[in-house]
């Protein structure tokens, strides 16, 4: 501590604000009013005086002994000093800790002696403080010289590379000198690699050697010194400037470039002219490399043409043509099909030897004949139970292992709005089995299956089922049946019959039997090694785990982490699920299963490759996105053109309903666009104006009300943002599970009937906060009732990320331990469902009912 010492920094030395230190000057008799004014070693002395009476410890008090004997000062100071310069140049942190240990002073020292002491204690801690700041200089001036000896090895180590350099050019050039004209100019000699006229290098603010000493010097053994030492020189000069760190001159630099020495280029005697392929769009990236210049230039072109594009966006065809010949090079029109071609070429050399597959089998029929039941007999699980209404909505791809080996199974929907999702199972089967009530006989889902059995050539299994009702009546079946030319075996035919019972279980091993010996008769087979290939059969969005397709392998083995493209989706694949939910590694041939990691939901039927890399997936399904879009636009302008001349030949015009459709499934969405637009009459038209997989959102909300639409959900639900905006434009939204409910309201809407119309109304919706288990009811949810009320008497279903996962019955409702009929909005409650023991923290439970309300166009 100087001299100088302020009260802000005697407060910092003594750990004492700086507003109390004032104080204690002022009650010791000294007035100081700013923080910043110097306290003497007087005024400091005096100042602990007073604090040791203030304190009853006097000087000469017999309490002096209790004090400490050894006082311990620590200080610690941290400080960065930069050392070297431009590329060595580097910051080193100094961190200075010291400690000082003051002993007490003798006993019998009087006050004048006690002021010696202190200043003693300042002396000394001034001379530490000098000692930090001398160590301090030292170390950073050791660190300098280390880094000088640093710089200084590295300018010694380039200077001894440029000089071994040298001398290799110069013996390069002895050895070739006898081989060149004594009489040819020097200059010429020492360019000798397409630059005859290359005047020899100068160093600004350095003249050349004179003349005659360079002919001096070579006069012994002719040009070839003289040539070496112009060489040398100008090397010698330019290796002195780069060991100084100065950059070299313009002359010096071109001179190096245009290349005296064996390792100089011939200089283009004309521009080079690439020709470009330019497909309908192209990055502003991938344009430059095609034309071998760096990005910053062709976005100044571009700059230059009116075009504000930055070197990641995209710019179309003919703007990439006239920059390409503004830059002086010719552009040409890329091929369409490369990435296609690349890809078909990529997936023929998979070649391999065939070994037999499982066979994929198809389950087809009319609605409610039995289809899924006798799927869940083979599989041993109950999966009608949780389709809506009782019939299949989507396609369900499962495989089983039998007695006579592994067996794959499609579960198609039997509804007539399914068509496609019928068509689409036959074309990926390998056997179709056609399932026929005993007691209802052939109906049109019957028939439109068989035909679609017969259009992709698939041989045909006949499952006469129920028959064990009362009712059945095989002979009548089989004599229906014969009109659609489908002959059993007994009356000469090539169809197998089988008589069975999907709830009894009789004779399904007879079926299992005819469907083995089916395959054998077809011989199926398939390359199990190498990339797979094969063909989706539904695609979903999950809100946890991103697009999730169903595929099915028909060739190669899918395995985790490969690249592939599906259709104008891609991806790499993160994981794989079997039908269970269990997760696999891979995947062999006639095998469904759900793989995660696409980059969008594909559409069900697109094929999928797998590929070596993501570039070439990437590429393809860029290409099929940018063909699809622009086939609807194409679509789309002309129904606008069709529309416009409609109106013009009718005086009213043609009334449309817009909708838009949202379902948990891609095959739903597409059944539910087909339906609907099929209902269509000469004086109402359905419209479909969006679409897609997953939950409503909140742009699907802003579509419907600028166009007037009405939101139809198909077992999904509007979030919190789409539900604000429905409410605030009064958007028609209406919920379904079952498809045939969407139809006939359509239908009935279409078609111009009036009547009484079912909707469904939500009164309530409770959250699921905890799950309890009860020995009388099994699973008990402890739920916050957050809009509406719940009913006891009400349906219900069970909501999980917006999809509905279950729908039923209430089977208790109780409030604390007392049943009650209806929980109102902010009031907590347990609920029981009634056959369904899966609900969750945070599940929803939507209360709703069946309402009838006249309908009006």
């Amino acid at each position: 501590m100087s001299q100088q010492t302020t009260i802000r920094k005697l407060a910092a030395l003594v750990n004492t604000p700086v507003e109390k230190l004032l104080e204690q000057l002022a009650e010791a008799g000294m007035k100081f009013s700013d923080p910043d004014q110097v306290v003497t070693s007087t005024e400091k002395v005096k100042l602990l005086g007073f604090l040791r009476r203030t304190h009853g410890k006097d000087e000469k008090s017999a309490d002096a002994a209790a004090s400490p004997k050894k006082i311990t000062l620590s200080r610690s100071r941290k400080q960065e000093l930069t050392v070297g310069g431009g590329k060595t140049r580097s910051t080193v942190d100094v961190v200075v800790r010291k400690k000082v240990t003051l002993s007490r002073p003798a006993e019998g020292a009087g006050e004048g002696g006690g002021g010696d002491e202190r200043a003693e204690i300042l002396r000394k801690l001034e001379e530490s403080r000098q000692r930090n700041l001398e160590e301090q200089q030292r170390l950073a001036e050791a660190d300098r010289q280390r880094a000088e000896e640093a710089e200084r090895a590295v300018r010694e180590a380039e200077a001894a590379r440029e000089a071994e350099r040298l001398r290799a050019e110069q013996e390069a050039l002895a050895a070739a000198e006898p081989e060149i004209d004594a009489d040819a100019p020097v200059a010429h000699k020492a360019g000798g690699h397409g630059h005859p006229k290359a005047p020899p290098a100068r160093t600004e603010g350095r003249e050349a050697p004179p003349r005659g000493k360079a002919r001096g010097k070579g006069s012994e053994d002719g040009g070839n010194r003289f040539a070496g030492q112009m060489h040398l020189s100008a090397s010698d000069r330019a290796r002195r400037t780069s060991a100084r760190g100065k950059p070299k001159s313009r002359r010096q630099g071109d001179q190096s470039r245009t290349g005296a020495g064996p390792h100089g280029f011939s200089k283009p005697t004309a521009p080079v002219v690439r020709e470009v392929a330019i497909g309908e769009t192209i990055t502003v990236a991938d344009l430059a490399q095609k034309l071998a210049l760096k990005g910053g230039e062709v976005v100044k072109a571009l700059f230059k043409m009116g075009v504000m594009a930055t070197i990641t966006q995209s710019i179309d065809h003919d703007t990439a043509v006239l920059v390409t010949e503004e830059l002086g090079h010719k552009a040409m029109r890329a091929d369409a099909e490369d990435a296609e071609n690349e890809l078909l070429a990529h997936v023929e050399d998979v070649t391999g030897e065939k070994v037999a597959r499982p066979p994929v089998v198809t389950i087809m029929g009319h609605v409610d004949h039995g289809k899924t039941s006798l799927l869940d007999y083979i599989r041993r699980t109950k999966v009608a139970t949780g389709e809506a209404g009782g019939i299949t909505q989507h396609i369900g791809a499962y495989h089983v292992e039998t007695d006579r080996g592994v067996i794959s199974f499609l579960d198609t929907p039997g509804h007539a709005a399914f068509s496609s999702m019928r068509a689409r199972g036959a074309k990926l089967t390998d056997i179709v089995v056609l399932v026929v009530a005993a007691d209802d006989g052939v109906k049109p889902q019957t028939i439109e299956a068989i035909q679609h059995a017969k259009a992709a050539e698939v041989p045909l299994v006949v499952a006469i089922n129920k028959i064990d009702k009362s009712g059945a009546d095989p002979s009548r079946v089989k004599t229906e049946l014969m009109g659609q030319e489908v002959v059993s075996e007994e009356f000469g035919g090539d169809t197998q019959f089988i008589e069975l019972s999907a709830k009894t279980g009789e004779n399904i091993d007879a079926l299992l039997d005819a469907i083995s010996l089916q395959a054998e008769v077809l011989e199926l087979s398939a390359v199990s090694e190498g990339r797979a290939s094969g063909v989706v059969i539904e695609s979903s969005l999950d809100k946890g785990r991103g697009p999730v397709a169903t595929v099915l392998v028909q060739q190669g083995t899918l395995s985790k982490g490969d690249y592939l493209v599906c259709g104008v989706q891609y991806g790499r694949v993160r994981a794989l699920f079997d039908e269970t939910g269990s997760q696999v590694e891979a995947a062999t041939p006639s095998i469904p299963v759900q793989v995660l990691g696409l980059s969008g939901v594909p559409d069900a039927g697109d094929d999928f490759v797998v590929v070596d890399d993501e570039r070439l997936a990437k590429e393809v399904a860029q290409q099929r996105d940018a063909k699809r879009r622009e086939s609807r636009l194409v679509a789309q302008a002309g129904n606008r053109m069709e529309d416009i001349l409609a109106q013009m030949g009718s005086g009213e015009g043609q009334q449309t309903l817009n909708l838009v459709v949202k379902a948990d499934v891609q095959g739903s969405v597409q059944a539910l666009r087909d339906a609907l637009t099929a209902l269509s009459t000469d004086d109402i038209r359905i419209n479909v104006i969006g679409g897609g997989v997953g939950g409503i959102t909140e742009s699907d909300a802003t579509l419907a009300a600028t166009s007037k639409a009405t939101i139809i959900g198909f077992n999904v639900r509007a979030d919190a943002s789409a539900r604000k905006v429905i409410e605030t434009h009064g958007v028609d939204l209406r919920y379904f599970s079952i498809i045939y409910d969407v139809i006939d309201q359509v239908k009935q809407v279409a078609s111009g009937l009036l009547g009484v119309e079912i909707r469904e109304e939500i009164i309530g919706i409770a959250e699921v906060r905890d799950v309890f288990r009860s020995s009388k009811f099994g699973a008990v949810a402890g739920c916050m009732v957050v809009e509406g009320s719940v009913k006891r008497s009400k349906p219900i279903r069970v909501l999980r990320d917006n999809t509905v996962v279950f729908e039923g019955e209430l089977e208790s409702l109780r409030r604390f331990k007392e049943n009650v009929d209806e929980v109102r909005n902010g009031t907590e409650c347990g609920i029981g469902v009634k056959e369904y023991n899966d609900v969750k923290p945070g599940d929803q439970i939507e209360c709703f009912e069946r309402i009838e309300v006249q309908r009006t166009l």
